[in-house]
């Protein structure tokens, strides 16, 4: 059946992200697929409808999905969404099945293949459909602004009429794809730069772009990329060496997370009233409840007249030109290469992409990595 793609408006509150751009939509109408997009769905992230040469615009929802047989989304879709759109449709997107169980079963029920793009695994292959780490290089980016913003002082040495301004010092911990576009921020923006992971793999990369590595004793390197949970003992003394450099920073950009998972508490409370008058710290990891003890998520708040803590939520759907862009880019390249000549989609879930990426698949749950976590709680 050929392929009639739906792309609606984003309905989550503050999401101003859209899971398509003119560029994508011309290569996919190229490709024989009709696209469909709802009216002013891309509005929020300053496209009009207009820019969309070929798409057909849609009034309303229900019309949007009659008949589609492929979504793209950004956010999951909500339970309402899932009445209207087709039995057995294929839907791609952000899925977060550990907060969405009912989500979950329901589309189960009406035989949906749903491809996870946070499933999507980090091999070189797929580095052009990883939408986690497009989306966490605009966070990176976004959250030493807002660092910059908040804080008291310049990020750079200046030298004035009136005497040198010293450069501020900038800690950021976690050194995946948002600590060292953090890095690289905060380096362009002439601070003085630290780093840290658990990960000692890391090392080389921060230092290249131009952060001191804090070497605490702690190695946690593990599956995929990610950090092993660590060890009572290894949290103290990770805790004890990050304390002295936390005291003495400016900004302390946190970004340790893990998707479906709460992010590691690594900034106590008693390290946040040992810091300095005017420091700063974003936690970039507030989705999964923060880096920080003291952290509210979506809330900036001031700890005894000292410390300004930012919990900012998602963060990458605040610079939404750029953030669209690169997500609808990421679905292009993961479906794209199971589109025929005749432009029907025929996903081949013998390809380790699209096995590891699948989260349900006819009424099944196909991810090994869910089912496995869930029986493990």
């Amino acid at each position: 059946m050929p392929i009639k793609l739906a792309v609606p408006n984003e309905i989550m509150p503050d999401e101003r992200r859209i899971a398509l751009e003119p560029g994508v939509a011309k290569r996919l109408i190229d490709m024989g697929v009709e696209v469909c997009m709802e009216k002013g769905a891309a509005l929020s992230a300053h496209f009009s409808d207009s820019d969309f040469a070929g798409v057909t615009i849609i009034d309303t929802p229900e019309e949007l999905y009659k008949g589609a047989n492929l979504i793209f989304k950004v956010q999951p879709p909500t339970l309402e969404e899932l009445d209207m759109i087709e039995d057995g449709a294929t839907v791609v997107g952000f899925m977060q099945p550990h907060k969405n169980k009912e989500l979950t079963e329901k589309m189960c029920h009406k035989g949906l293949i749903s491809l996870a793009m946070e499933l999507v695994p980090r091999i070189s292959r797929a580095q052009s459909m990883d939408a986690l780490s497009s989306q966490a290089a605009i966070a990176g980016y976004k959250g030493v602004i807002m660092g910059a913003d908040l804080a008291s002082v310049f990020f750079p040495m200046l030298t004035t009429a009136s005497g040198t301004i010293r450069p501020a010092k900038v800690l950021v911990i976690g050194a995946g794809v948002a600590g060292l576009q953090a890095i690289a921020t905060a380096k362009r923006l002439g601070a003085v730069v630290e780093a840290y992971d658990v990960r000692l793999a890391t090392r080389e990369q921060c230092e290249s772009l131009g952060a001191r590595f804090i070497d605490t004793g702690v190695s946690a390197d593990g599956e995929g990329g990610y950090a092993r949970e660590l060890t009572d003992e290894e949290k103290q003394q990770q805790q004890d060496v990050l304390a002295k450099h936390i005291a003495h920073s400016d900004v302390v950009i946190s970004t340790a997370a893990i998707p479906g998972k709460p992010s590691p508490k690594i900034i106590s409370k008693e390290m946040v009233h040992d810091m300095k008058i005017g420091a700063v710290i974003v936690d970039l990891a507030s989705e999964g409840g923060g880096n920080c003890e003291l952290t509210q998520p979506g809330e900036t708040i001031f700890i005894d007249h000292r410390v300004t803590i930012a919990g900012p939520l998602n963060v990458a759907s605040q610079t939404p030109v750029h953030a669209s862009e690169m997500y609808a880019r990421n679905l292009f390249n993961l479906i794209s290469p199971f589109i025929t000549e005749d432009g029907n989609l025929e996903l081949d879930f013998n390809d380790e992409v699209i096995a590891k990426s699948v989260l349900l698949c006819e009424g099944v749950v196909k991810s090994t990595r869910l089912r496995r976590e869930e029986i493990t709680r």
